[in-house]
């Protein structure tokens, strides 16, 4: 096996499959990268059996020869070394090369390095998924639909099902929701045409947080196919398949309220920024509790009260103020959480009473829906 590769090409590709190798896997062989080379191109495999991650790197595209003096064949390399090896190369061009005994060869410029290498025989083989069954999304809008829910899994393990992200497709539109009981997250987008159908597809958020780093801000589309227990994302040069997790997501639609006492309009980054310096002094606080209480003219008021360390209170106007007057506390990281993912400039909150979950959403997109569950205070 022999071949010759533009390194910030190679670089590229290293940095997404680390994503998928863990150093702590069970299975030693997982700790290494694969590196399969044909001469139309090369692939780069890494696996944690949670996470499997592939990148393409086609040997010419549009005319650019990424890679040259290819001799096929596989091998199994070190990936503690070589990400940091490939990174601090000297030239722009690297020569990897394998021997029968599996010895590595790795040279740019004046620089040689040797490893050992391991049996590419032995690297279990990724599952091919069928992609009769595929649904087709831009690029852009997957990331979107990834950060406007993720945040919002479960971080405890107690009910493992809440740390994934239940995706659904159902009448030609894709949701997404995430929640870990005191908070939920939720975005929805049409699709056209789709032939499928799915509901009770949970996928880790951690997996989730990961392809969301190594896909490009593009409208490329990418390819979706889900089996009974692992799901696959598919762009031109990059295959990401993750594990589902078992069991079955709660019905999270009974959670939102159907009506609301209590409407106010706010402009999002003067309510984000508000509630930020009231956060300040309640940093310490198990809960980092900030009041809300609406005053007459338009006008909120935004307190936090920490005993030991002060008090502070901000006032915000708001564009509309309706219904009944208004006392509530909340988790001020859960709402900044909220706030930041609304690419909108305002935002409408409707309230149903002071211990009553509330919901935000953009003034004018109902696709996206964040929900917060108030802190009870004496």
């Amino acid at each position: 096996m022999k071949f010759i590769i533009q390194r910030e090409q190679l670089i590229a590709s290293v940095q997404d499959v680390m994503k998928a190798i863990s150093s702590r896997t069970a299975i030693p062989i997982l700790t290494g990268m694969k590196i399969d080379v044909r001469h139309h191109g090369i692939t780069l495999t890494g696996s944690d059996s949670d996470i499997s991650i592939e990148s393409y790197i086609p040997a010419e595209e549009a005319g650019i020869v990424h890679v040259e003096n290819i001799e096929e064949g596989s091998i199994v390399i070190q990936a503690r070394y070589f990400p940091d090896i490939v990174r601090k190369l000297p030239e722009k061009t690297v020569e990897i090369e394998a021997d029968p005994n599996l010895k590595v060869t790795i040279r740019s410029g004046k620089a040689e390095f040797n490893l050992n290498g391991q049996d590419a025989e032995e690297f279990p083989h990724l599952p091919k998924l069928q992609t009769e069954n595929s649904l087709s999304i831009p690029t852009d809008i997957l990331k979107s639909l990834i950060r406007q829910t993720v945040f919002a899994v479960s971080t405890m393990e107690t009910r493992p099902i809440l740390t994934g992200v239940n995706i659904k497709l159902e009448n030609n539109t894709l949701s997404f929701t995430a929640t870990d009981s005191h908070r939920l997250a939720s975005r929805e987008v049409p699709v056209n045409n789709a032939e499928i159908e799915f509901s009770n597809v949970v996928v880790p958020g951690k997996s989730l947080t990961e392809l969301n780093k190594i896909l490009a801000d593009t409208e490329e589309p990418v390819e979706i196919n889900v089996t009974n227990n692992q799901i696959l994302f598919r762009t031109k040069h990059l295959y990401f398949l993750s594990r589902l997790l078992d069991g079955n997501y709660p019905e999270t639609s009974r959670l939102i309220p159907e009506q609301s006492k209590t409407v106010l309009y706010v402009n999002t980054k003067d309510l984000l920024h508000t509630i930020d310096r009231a956060s300040l002094l309640a940093k310490d606080e198990r809960n980092n509790v900030v009041k809300l209480t609406t005053k007459s003219n338009q006008v909120l008021e935004i307190t936090s009260n920490s005993p030991e360390i002060g008090r502070v209170a901000e006032e915000v106007t708001v564009q509309s103020l309706e219904g009944e007057e208004l006392r509530i506390s909340f988790s001020a990281k859960y709402m900044l959480d909220a706030l930041k993912t609304i690419d909108y400039d305002d935002v409408k909150i409707e309230f149903t009473g002071a211990m009553r979950p509330f919901i935000i959403r953009p003034t004018d997109d109902q696709s996206i829906l964040q929900l917060i569950v108030p802190v009870r205070t004496y």
